[in-house]
């Protein structure tokens, strides 16, 4: 009887979604649960793009669009650069693609031989060491911590690099640390990776997300490496599963055909919702929110510490804080699953995020309100007592 393809036994469920499912349960069963465990902004996308998406669909505009994505969204995206970041990207070079996932999908089609090795960080984005894997890659985890901020350096790439190393895929802001990559770091990293001829992808799908200025783009250290981009996290737009991509030049043919065969195109209504993205009226709307993610920051902090957490470095963008639980548990996971059942607080444990110490620490969303938080760090003062 025909099995499953033998990959299939490397990649492991996404655990958070599990735990997730058992949140759903317990409210099924008139439980109320506090949610910090997904990375989902909780407030709702903001009218001028929800208006956009009707005006389109009213207009029976739902037809195939180029698999690159609407000409005009493209060219919209390429101002944004423009105008929030200083750096020309031209629209030949974007591809909307069906949210990040989808532009790591085609990113890593493209450019993972089977049986190269891509250099990642421990603790990371649980999903990237899995779509290596889907195309024959094979993963080698950087642990990272506290001493570098939890990010990988240049010295780290040259330390892990082999003849078999075809590239890495590095965040900024990080998935689950919330920590930053400085425009000199970037820059460290990618001539390093150059110098290899080897090739370098960037996830920044939570810029415009960051608390003490604005993240710099690795667009700006060349026109040579891809960026993941999405309009889920800052724009608020998760389940209209819509994001975009940078690509080097020598590549747009390439990822233009697998779009082609993967996906035909993105979404149509979620394209033309997205047009709005960039207006100045929804821009002064997501900014607002960007202050109340840094007030939810810095109440959920302090009150971890207080609670013997440690935060071993304070997260500069995203919604997360990544904390070390192991003056309270020395097993993270069962620390998780015993929280969600007798507290009603749904938080994820390390062992998503990779095989660095993944025991000691857990990840809190902030992606609820300041009183729910409260109630939360309540909530777990209580459990922690029992």
């Amino acid at each position: 009887m025909i099995q499953s393809a033998s990959r299939l036994a490397d990649i492991e469920p996404f655990h958070v979604m599990e735990l997730l499912t058992r949140a759903k349960q317990l409210e099924a069963e008139g439980r109320d649960i506090i949610h910090m465990e997904v990375g989902e902004p909780d407030f709702p996308t903001p009218d001028p793009i929800v208006e956009a998406a009707q005006r389109a669909i009213a207009g029976g505009r739902m037809f195939y669009t180029p698999a690159l994505g609407l000409p005009e969204l493209r060219e919209a995206i390429s101002q944004f650069y423009a105008s929030r970041y200083g750096t020309d990207v031209p629209a030949s070079r974007i591809a909307i693609t069906a949210g990040a996932s989808g532009a790591l999908t085609l990113a890593l089609a493209c450019l993972v031989e089977p049986g190269s090795e891509w250099l990642l960080t421990d603790p990371g984005y649980p999903c990237n060491r899995h779509f290596i894997r889907a195309f024959g890659g094979i993963p080698i985890e950087i642990p990272v911590d506290a001493d570098s901020n939890f990010q990988p350096t240049a010295a780290d790439v040259d330390r892990y690099w082999s003849n078999n190393t075809r590239g890495a895929l590095f965040a900024s802001p990080a998935n689950p640390t919330g920590t930053m990559l400085s425009m000199a770091e970037i820059d460290a990293l990618a001539k390093t990776i150059r110098r290899r001829d080897g090739q370098l992808i960037l996830d920044e799908i939570y810029h415009g997300l960051t608390y003490e200025g604005e993240a710099p783009t690795a667009l700006a250290a060349g026109d040579d490496i891809f960026v993941i981009q999405s309009f889920s996290k800052y724009f608020q737009m998760t389940g209209w599963r819509l994001g975009w991509m940078v690509v080097p030049e020598r590549f747009m043919r390439d990822i233009e055909k697998l779009a082609q065969n993967l996906f035909i195109s993105p979404s149509t209504p979620a394209q033309y919702a997205a047009l709005a993205a960039f207006k100045p009226e929804t821009i002064g709307i997501l900014e607002q929110r960007r202050t109340e993610f840094r007030r939810r920051r810095d109440f959920l902090a302090p009150a971890l510490s207080t609670l013997g957490f440690k935060l071993s470095a304070v997260p500069q963008g995203a919604f997360y804080i990544y904390a070390d639980c192991s003056a309270l548990t020395d097993d993270s996971d069962r620390f998780a699953r015993e929280l969600l059942e007798s507290a009603g607080v749904a938080i994820t444990p390390g062992l998503d995020f990779g095989s660095h110490t993944p025991e000691r620490h857990l990840r809190f969303a902030y992606t609820t309100g300041i009183e729910r938080l409260q109630e939360a760090a309540d909530r777990i003062r209580r459990f922690i007592g029992r």
